[in-house]
């Protein structure tokens, strides 16, 4: 379950990873995939998925279900009373409603006491020890874990890992120490998405609790080195809250990648998303404008992907 337990190939093979970034960052995420596959890319096809937070979710979902029928899904009018926020991570945001602004303050309140964490911490290590047992305390009886998993379950099209290779990063709660489950880690695949997602309190399997893989890196393109070519989707558009000396950024991870021999490609939204990002990226009613904005971008790379991926 450690980064340690992992080995990837020497050369070769294809991998697609999906940062994190909300319910916004979810719908994106699909607009993109979706689009390259209209302009007849097929990226979800990858030999390696790397899925975290919202990026997991999606991940799932790509691996069960074809690109145009997500895409479909998000851009489907939605019902009177909001559905579930796909891709959220897990906070009160997830059942407030965002049109009376009470999902907006809670993620703004989040990231306050997130970003308060952060400033104290000395590393990455000690941010995530800190996340972690802040964490302990937001659900200290664990009372949130069947109801989150529960909403995990839903948005996912299959409750069973793929055959092929997936990747969806955590970090545990108790020790800060990062963790990466796959289909051999004997975790189901919900709780492993539920774990990865985990941004409020810590989520637990078995004896263990987990908080959000976006603790480790945001789109964590580091477990694909190895692979010949990397695909790299970040809906925050490479950004990091912690200080660049930490080497979480999305920058960082591309530089070791391609200094270890993998051909990268990054996709970034542009401007027009930057008002569905922060407090906004748990509002549903967001969810067909980041398709849309995504599914865009995946037309127009497609020409260019293409030479890359082939």
């Amino acid at each position: 379950m450690n980064d340690s337990s992992f080995s990837s190939p020497s050369s070769g093979g294809r991998a697609l990873v999906l940062g994190g970034g909300g319910s916004t960052g979810n719908a994106w995420l699909l607009g993109v995939v979706g689009g390259l596959a209209e302009a007849g890319l097929d990226v979800a096809a990858a030999d390696l998925l790397i899925g975290t937070s919202a990026g997991a979710t999606t991940a799932v979902q790509l691996a069960a279900s074809s690109p145009a029928a997500l895409l479909d899904a998000v851009l489907a009018p939605m019902p009177p009373r909001a559905r579930p926020d796909a891709g959220a991570p897990a906070s009160d945001s997830r059942t407030a409603d965002p049109r009376a602004g009470a999902g907006v303050r809670s993620v703004a309140d989040n990231m306050a006491r997130t970003a308060g964490i952060i400033a104290a911490s000395s590393d990455a290590a000690d941010m995530r020890r800190r996340m972690g047992a802040e964490a302990f305390d937001l659900d200290a009886d664990g009372s949130q874990a069947a109801r989150w998993r529960a909403t995990v379950a839903s948005r996912l099209p299959t409750l069973d890992w793929p055959e092929r290779r997936m990747l969806i990063p955590a970090v545990d709660a108790a020790t800060g120490e990062a963790v990466v489950f796959d289909r051999d880690s004997g975790v189901d695949l919900a709780d492993a998405v539920a774990a990865s997602c985990s941004s409020g309190f810590a989520y637990r399997i078995g004896d263990r609790r987990f908080i959000d893989g976006g603790y480790r890196r945001n789109e964590n393109a580091d477990l694909a080195s190895g692979y010949g070519r990397v695909l790299v989707l970040s809906p925050f558009g490479g950004r990091t809250r912690h200080p660049l000396a930490w080497r979480m950024q999305l920058d960082a991870q591309v530089e070791d990648l391609r200094a270890a021999g993998s051909a990268v490609e990054t996709v970034r939204p542009g401007e027009e998303f930057d008002r569905m990002i922060g407090p906004r990226a748990m509002d549903p009613s967001l969810r067909p404008d980041a398709a849309r904005i995504g599914r865009a971008q995946g037309l127009a790379l497609a020409p260019h992907l293409a030479a890359f991926w082939a």
